[in-house]
């Protein structure tokens, strides 16, 4: 078997990086040697100590941007891999992956993490992104609606594999308490992606129905300082924290009542399987490409039009005034965890990478 290198300049606190490092320490006991090269290296306890780190020795690229990063990865490859016996595993910047892999004649595998509808556009980027995926021997997306739209899009063949995520799926269904304030839970990266001031034009539009609520946020990014002015300017300072990032986010999904996701775009967000495993109750946008199918078209959860901050201010209210219709949602969700089983999805990513190896 061809010795592996995952390719991932930048590893961020985000469901991407979850499902990598998921993938490579079950691919170690598998596979011989496995390279993984990166601008980071804040994230080595993460990973199996067998699998061989390609990244600087100080922390001066840690912060730095995604493309600054990348550049500096495509030296580290070329410094570090001349032979022609390599596959070659992208998770990020696949356009570099694939020159990489055309220079170097590398197998390539290209991993997709969002939905093409935040990247493509017009007839160029169609042509671009077709150019780039057809470099590649396999592409991989998380969801059969991503399969669909990639090859309505761009005519592109793929191999859906959902996220391996869940290690125990047998539990215990509960119903949340009814509390008199309804404890609301947000969990994503805070960026125009993750659209957080729909979620706070609701909350906003609560607070003047005069629903008693709490909501918490938590994330960091470079939308905090747009979202703080829009707290204190609609006075939603007492309702309303931002929490910054948290590691251990899931012990907050246990404690809400409802997780809301209000995102523009996703893949397969993590965020609402670990609030099915949490037994939370979800109301969610219905973005290409995640969250209807993990959703089920609304049979596990409800969904809402992206965007449309009445609709989710609609949603919130009719949950505050009637629980047992989401409750049971989330309970029957359970049911269905097993899609996302972490050992039955890791050996799909085994059997592609031992075709191509």
């Amino acid at each position: 078997m061809k010795n592996l290198i995952i390719f991932i300049p930048s590893i961020e606190n985000a469901g991407v990086e979850k499902n990598l490092f998921i993938i490579c320490n079950f691919l170690i006991k598998k596979i011989d040697k496995i390279y993984l090269v990166t601008a980071n290296n804040n994230f080595n306890k993460k990973l199996d100590k067998k699998i061989h780190l390609v990244c600087p020795k100080n922390k001066f690229w840690n912060n730095k941007s995604r493309l600054l990063k990348t550049i500096y990865c495509f030296f580290l490859i070329i410094n570090n891999f001349k032979k022609k016996d390599f596959l070659l595993f992208s998770f990020q910047a696949n356009l570099v992956a694939s020159i990489i892999a055309k220079i170097y004649e590398y197998k390539l595998l290209l991993r997709l993490n969002t939905s093409p509808n935040k990247y493509i556009h017009n007839d160029f980027q169609k042509f671009v992104f077709k150019i780039i995926y057809k470099s590649a021997d396999q592409i991989i997306v998380n969801s059969k609606k991503f399969k669909n739209l990639l090859k309505k899009k761009l005519n592109i063949n793929s191999k859906f594999i959902y996220n391996p995520l869940i290690s125990r799926y047998k539990i215990k269904k509960t119903s949340k308490k009814i509390k008199k304030n309804l404890n609301i839970l947000n969990i994503g990266r805070l960026t125009d992606q993750k659209d957080h001031l729909t979620l706070l034009r609701a909350l906003h539009l609560l607070k003047k129905d005069k629903i008693k609520f709490t909501a918490s946020i938590i994330g960091s990014g470079d939308k905090y300082k747009n979202l703080k002015e829009y707290i204190d300017k609609n006075n939603l300072k007492k309702e309303v924290q931002l929490l910054g990032y948290k590691p251990d986010g899931y012990k907050f999904m246990t404690k809400a009542d409802v997780f809301i996701l209000s995102s523009k775009y996703e893949g397969l967000p993590n965020v609402l399987i670990e609030a099915q495993q949490s037994n939370t109750p979800i109301i969610s946008s219905n973005c290409a490409t995640g969250p209807s199918e993990i959703l089920m078209d609304g049979k596990l959860g409800s969904l809402y039009p992206v965007g449309d901050y009445k609709k989710l201010y609609k949603e919130i209210k009719d949950f505050n005034y009637n629980k047992k219709k989401l409750i049971k949602k989330a309970n029957l969700a359970i049911k269905y965890l097993k899609r996302f089983d972490k050992e039955v999805n890791c050996n799909e990513y085994y059997k592609v990478i031992k075709k191509y190896a």
